[in-house]
Parts: structure tokens; sequence; C-alpha cells
């Protein structure tokens, strides 16, 4: 009870900042639909962020459509409108990267530091389409670049250590620009124990050590041609999942593009950007670190995709204009192999993704038409072709013993259109839409081969015979905004055909120890969701902030089960207050209890809870150099709490102070 009389209380006098911002456009320009978190650029970040080396994950749920299942320390998975990855897409600048895990401890905003990015886009349903098929929505992840100017060197240090897992930090960044050229570096390490929920109960296999560097190059030819070329590695190892029966030794992405852009002297073509890219990923999980297993097993897996796009964005009349050109192929194997306590017996070899081969080309349309200073539309539609093949014979013929007609490659089309229309007026806004998308079964869905679930306890069997996913979406928003105030709430609904789940199968036999059974992914006939949230903030005066966030949705099949992962009424809140060099920050986070749980894929009821944080910053100039100081503590009253998104209940941290230290060279200081 007292957990929720201070969070409510609290929600009232006090909000938490919200990074997530509309862009702030002319009035005769039609304006996006999609929500951005700013991150910052390099010198920047420490001076706008309550925790600057937070992860990535940390940032993206401040947002009222994102949330995150979270399986261990880090590397969380997004889900988006309530809606898992199956059924969202993530890139990365645009690229498509695939997952090497079939239980999804690698998503792809784990390969991304919170130190080389500048923003994270989220488009809401069919607004994503731009990216590849999706249902939910899509989560663009933009790196840091620099700009053409003659700013020369620019080198920044960080460092960090929180408490709880005696997590160390340490990363840096050097910089050069010119007026032809410039090159952008970027390296993150982190080293983590287990860490501790509430009441110092220290959690298992938490622990985890990853480090990322990242570059990205760009040299201009002239005023308006120029070629940029960007890599990222990332690896991580001795990452414990406690949520999970199996930890992973090695985790490690390799991502690379080449980029080139062009801006004609035409007035009707504003810039073209065509990009090549390859990135590969490799998984592997085990469970030799885990006392008791009642069979040992690897689980390796790995990712592979190749592919461009090439879009053009022009203005003619009252019209701003988008034709994007994508494609990926992409080659996804997975295998598993059991060691029995009995040296005398054979191993136990299958292939869980078996040599997956998937070639996708897509076509998108955009069309935003300013109707007025106050009003536009906002039109796009777009035509994919989506190749599946099982290259692995292995594979191919352990599949046909549930589905013996199978044939090895499989062509599906998928269509998706959207429209908005937005108004805004003297503070006022308003707008609403509605759309229609389609998504094809994802790797695991058609293809996967005795995947053990640990959240339900069952084998999941792929099916290659599942018809596509379709969802009929409406969505809306209101809001208002002058100098001291902005409140707006946006809502989404969504009617999911062919909505595709796993349903249990008679007389099978699981193949993992302890399983309650087989299911096979089939299709229900649909689902519907709703996801609503409101966004306020207000400026009491010169030095004090006050915002709140709360988000409320519902999901249900077509018999009035409840769907997983339906997030109860959440909320979070913060006051501000900032004077000169010095800021400060109190805030508190919560849950109400999760009533629309399902048993069937496992969830039972989560408790609600409240978490109180605070933190403070102080930034000072010293000879040539700025340094920025943070220090703070999250979950004050070391509140012990697990969310409706966590994976087997899996608590959440407890106390946990935290500094984090910026330096950078101030070039500024340099010419006085």
């Amino acid at each position: 009870m007292k957990k929720k009389l201070y969070g409510f209380v609290l929600l009232f006098f006090s909000s938490i900042t919200l990074f997530a911002q509309n862009q702030v456009t002319d009035t005769v320009v039609p304006k996006t639909l999609n929500e951005v978190i700013v991150i910052g650029k390099k010198t920047q970040l420490y001076q706008k962020q309550t925790k600057p080396l937070a992860t990535v994950d940390e940032y993206l749920q401040q947002s009222g459509k994102v949330e995150m299942i979270k399986r261990g320390g880090y590397a969380w998975e997004p889900i988006i409108n309530s809606m898992a990855t199956e059924r969202t897409v993530i890139t990365i600048d645009g690229m498509r990267v695939f997952g090497a895990c079939t239980d999804k401890m690698d998503p792809i905003t784990s390969y991304v530091e919170v130190s080389n990015l500048s923003e994270a886009t989220i488009a809401s349903g069919q607004s994503g389409a731009c990216h590849g098929a999706t249902i939910g929505g899509s989560i663009d992840l933009k790196r840091n670049r620099s700009a053409f100017t003659n700013s020369g060197w620019d080198v920044s240090v960080n460092s960090g250590f929180e408490s709880n897992s005696n997590q160390k930090i340490i990363g840096s960044a050097v910089n050069y620009a010119n007026s032809r050229f410039y090159i952008d570096t970027d390296f993150m390490y982190r080293d983590a124990d287990n860490y501790n929920a509430g009441n110092n109960q220290e959690v298992l296999f938490s622990q985890f050590r990853k480090f990322n560097i990242a570059a990205t190059s760009g040299f201009s030819f002239n005023e308006n041609k120029m070629l940029e070329a960007s890599i990222i590695y990332d690896k991580a190892s001795d990452v414990g999942y406690p949520a999970l029966p199996m930890d992973v030794s090695l985790a490690e992405a390799l991502i690379t593009s080449l980029k080139f852009e062009y801006i004609p002297k035409s007035s009707k073509i504003k810039n073209w950007e065509t990009k090549v890219y390859y990135n590969t990923i490799t998984h592997i999980m085990d469970d030799t670190k885990r006392p008791f297993v009642p069979i040992h097993m690897d689980m390796p897996g790995w990712s592979d995709t190749y592919g461009f796009y090439s879009k053009a964005k022009g203005v003619f009349k009252s019209h701003n204009f988008m034709v994007d050109l994508n494609s990926f192929y992409n080659r996804s194997v997975a295998e598993m192999t059991m060691y029995p306590s009995d040296p005398n017996e054979s191993l136990m070899f299958m292939f869980t993704w078996p040599d997956v081969r998937t070639l996708y080309n897509a076509l998108f349309l955009e069309d935003n038409i300013a109707l007025n200073s106050q009003s536009s539309l906002r039109f796009s539609a777009s035509v994919s072709n989506h190749f599946n093949k099982v290259a692995n014979l292995l594979g191919l013929e352990s599949l046909m013993i549930f589905y013996p007609n199978m044939k090895e490659s499989k062509n599906r089309i998928l269509k998706s259109i959207s429209s908005n229309y937005t108004f805004d007026k003297d503070g006022f806004q308003y707008g609403f839409g509605l759309a229609y998308g389609e998504r094809a079964p994802s790797v695991s869905e058609g293809y996967g081969f005795y995947l053990f679930n640990s959240f339900d306890r069952y084998d999941y069997i792929g099916n290659p015979e599942l018809r596509n996913e379709k969802s009929a979406e409406a969505n809306a928003f209101v809001g208002y905004k002058t100098k001291k105030i902005s409140a707006k709430i946006s809502s989404s609904y969504f009617r999911i055909s062919d909505y595709i789940v796993g349903k249990p199968a008679q007389n099978l036999i699981p193949m993992t120890i302890g399983a309650s059974g087989i299911k096979i992914y089939t299709a229900l006939e649909y689902a519907t969701m709703f996801n609503t949230d409101l966004n306020v903030e207000y400026q009491l005066d010169t030095n004090f902030k006050w915002s709140g966030q709360l988000v409320y949705s519902y999901g249900q099949d077509y018999n009035k089960e409840n769907l997983p992962f339906i997030s109860p009424l959440r909320y979070s809140s913060s006051l501000h207050y900032r004077l000169n060099k010095f800021a400060t920050e109190i805030a508190v986070q919560g849950n109400a209890v999760q009533t629309q749980y399902s048993p069937f894929y496992g969830e039972d009821r989560t408790p609600d809870y409240a978490v109180l944080n605070f933190a403070s910053s102080y930034s000072l100039l010293i000879d040539k150099s700025r340094w920025n100081v943070k220090a703070g503590v999250d979950n004050v009253l070391d509140t012990y709490y697990s969310t409706f998104s966590d994976w087997n209940n899996i608590p959440r941290k407890g106390r946990n102070f935290f500094v984090n230290i910026s330096f950078a060279f101030d070039k500024a200081s340099k010419t006085k």
C-alpha cells in the first residue's frame, strides 16, 4: 500500500524526463508521427542524461511504445506496442540485422552503445514499414556522425561504476573532422558480476562482460557527393542468463556498411542515398557452468546478412515524397548437441534452425502532402517478395517428419498501406490514421525444430505451412503545447488475423528433459491489441520542470483469452532542478498489479511495485578540459520486484549506487 501511495503522489508532483520528443519542423512542412528518443552527440551526452552510461535498453524503455523482456543483466528484448521481435523490425542506421540465438539472447539493440548513438526513431505500426514488413512497428538506431566542418580533433573519455554487480565501465571517443573528411571512433567496455535483487538477494548467473568498438568515416568529393564507411565490432563473453537454463560463452557481431549520398542540384530531389551492408553474428550457448543439469548441451547459432537500400527524397509543390528500394539476403543456422552422462552413449545432434535462407525485396513509397500551414496528409504503401529456402538436407528431412508434403522453398508476397491526417494550430494538435500490413512467419515460427521455451516449458516446432499474419490498424493522438506546458495522448488499435501462436500437440514426445510437451506453431483466427499513453510536461519556472507518463495496454485473442506480455498500467515521473552547472532529479516508476496475465503462455500474476530513483550532476571547466560528474541511486528503497516482462519472474536490481565521470578536451578553451 505504501508503494502505491508514494508512487501516485509523486506522479502528480514529479515526472520522469522524457527523451521522446517530436521533431520540430516548419508548419508548412508535413510533420512525422514517429517518436524520437534523443540521445545526443558525444559532446552533449553526459549533459542531457540522468545516467549517461546506461545501456540502450534502459533509454528505450522510457518510451510509452516500448517495453523490455528481461532474461539477464543486459541484452533485453524490446517489444513495441506489446509485440515481440517477430512482429517488429529493429535496424541500425537502416540496416537489417538478425540475431543468431533461438532463445533471443542477442537482440539487435545489444550491438549499439549509447556512447555512439545519436537518436532512436520509434515508429508505431505501419509507420515503420519503410524498414521492412512489420505489424507492431520499428526502431531505427541512428549512430553519431560528424559533419564536414573544420572542427579538428575531439577527444573524450567516459568512466563509470555501479555498486550493485560491481559493474566497471570505461569508454573513449576520438573524432576528427574538416571540410572534406571526418572520422568518428568509439570504444566501450563493461564488466559486471552477479547483481543483487532487493533485500540483498543475489541473482546467480547474471554476470556479463562485453566490449564494443565502432568507427564511421566520411569523405566528401564535392559539395553534393559523399562516401561513408562504417563498422561495428561487438563481443560479449561469460554472459549469464538467470531466467534461462543456459548461458552464453560467446556473442560476437561484425556489422559493416558503405554508403554513397548525392544531393542533386535539382530543386525537386532533395537527396539520394544508397547503402550496401554486411553483418555476421555468432552466438554460442552452453550450460557447462550450470550445476545439476540432467544432460549437458551446446547450442551455437550463426546469422549472416547481405543487404542494400537505395532511397530518394524530394519535394514537388506541396508534396514531400520518398521512394525506397531495399533488399537483404539472410542465412540462419542453429545446432544443438546433447552430451549423455554415460560416455558409452552416442551424442545427440540436430539442427534447430536448418540453414534457412531468406531473400527479401521491397519497394516502399511515401508522400507527405501539406494541405495548408496547419494540416497535412501522409500516405505510404509497400509491396515485397519474401522467399525462404531450407538449404540443409538433414534439417529438411527432420521437418518432413511432421510435414511430409513440405517443399524446400516457399515464396510470399507481403503488402502494406497506411494513411494519416495531422492538424497543428496555436499549440493544439490532433491526428488519426488507418493502416494495413502483413508479415511472414519468422525463421523459428516457420522452420524451428524442438526449440525449448523455458517460459511455458514447451518444446516448439515450426510450421512452414503458416499463412501471412495480417494487421488492420487504427491510431489517433491529441496534444497541446505552449512554452510552459505540453500534453499528448496517443492510442493505437490492432486487429491481427491469422495470429501466430504455439498450440499443444497431442501424442508427441518432447526432446527437452522436464518439458511439459510440444507446441506447434499455428494460426488463431484473430487477436486484438490496444495501447494508449499519456505524456505531460510542465515548466514550473526557470529551474524546475515537472512531467509524467501513463501507459495502458490490452490484448486478447478471438476466444477472449489474454495474450502474453501485455503491460499493466505503468507510470513514471520525476522532478528536475537545474541551476547553472548543477542539476538534480528525483523520479519514480512503477506498475499496477498485472491482472491480464496468460497462464496458457506461462505467465502468472505479478504484484504492483514502485521504485524511487535519485541523481545529481555537476559540470566544470578545468584549464583546457571540461568535466561532468553524475552520481545517483537507483531503487533507493531497495524494493524487491519483478515486472510482467521479466522472464520466469526474474527479479530486477535492488539498491544501486552509480557514478559516471566524463572528460573531454575543450577546443574553445584552447583558442582563448
